[in-house]
């Protein structure tokens, strides 16, 4: 099944839907229009998501569904308000009970990304600092064990769905890049220089809730900075992409097939829905 699996990484297995996937995956190929894709790696799995529903498949063979949260439509359009919701629905797959996530873990992630708002009170070095170590505990607890290979699974098989190469990189005789410009990655490395700008240049009286107003505006602002970067065809905004592409190839590792495949049972789960 495709090359052999690299030292310390074993074998993904699967049951029996790796048929039924495939044959799904023809079916996606030939679509007239798919949903936007996006995803998340975990350390035993790869989530996909598209606006109203996620899969997450596991290298062990394992499958779980869900649908995704529905904000009301108002803030889905409101400039700064819309980013924070896109953000935090983002998340659902992790956080909700049910979801991907151990009740553990879910608890970690959920308190490494809201500590930032309780440290931003605190100021000075113990801020930084804590906000360090928050940050390599959250990276530590994403992209533990398979998670880098699995990563790089994931873009592969949303570009695989946006080239109509499915079914050519479920046989390996494709293998789209594993960079991808819409990843998480490029978020963040727009959300530090924003951060960075907006706690210096924003209007914002010194008082105790102002580090939060800044990291919340901030985070919309970056957003919005998002949108304009992939609706934009100009060479100008695609060169904010390049530190988080750049970046990637520390948060990626090449896939094996095994591991690529895994990906697209989770497109396929999705997809088995939207093209209903």
């Amino acid at each position: 099944m495709g090359r052999p699996a690299q030292a310390g990484r074993p074998f993904v297995r699967y049951n029996g839907g790796m048929d039924a996937a495939a044959e799904l995956l023809q079916r996606a190929d030939a679509a007239l229009a798919l949903p936007r894709l996006g995803g998340m790696a975990r350390p035993n799995g790869v989530v996909i998501v598209s606006e109203r529903r996620w899969a997450f498949a596991g290298v062990d063979g394992s499958l779980r569904e869900g649908t995704m949260p529905q904000p009301p439509e108002l803030l889905q359009r409101l400039p700064l308000a819309r980013g924070l919701v896109r953000l935090w629905a983002s998340l659902a797959p992790v956080l909700r009970p049910g979801g991907v996530a151990p009740s553990r873990e879910r608890w970690l992630i959920l308190g490494a990304v809201l500590a930032p708002l309780g440290l931003a009170f605190v100021g000075g070095r113990w801020s930084t600092a804590g906000g360090i170590a928050l940050s390599l505990l959250l990276l530590f607890t994403i992209l533990r064990g398979r998670a880098l290979h699995l990563h790089g699974a994931e873009h592969r098989a949303i570009a695989a769905a946006e080239e109509r190469r499915l079914v050519a990189t479920w046989n390996e005789a494709a293998r789209p890049s594993r960079f991808s410009p819409r990843c998480g990655t490029n978020f963040a490395a727009l959300a530090l220089p924003v951060t960075f700008l907006a706690d210096r240049a924003l209007p914002v009286a010194p008082a105790f809730w102002s580090p939060v107003v800044v990291l919340v505006l901030s985070l919309a602002l970056t957003m919005e900075l998002w949108r304009m970067v992939q609706k934009s065809s100009h060479r100008f905004w695609h060169a904010f992409l390049v530190p988080g592409l750049a970046l990637q190839r520390l948060t990626t590792r090449e896939p094996t097939l095994g591991e690529t495949q895994v990906a697209l049972r989770a497109v396929a789960a999705v997809l088995q829905h939207e093209l209903r």
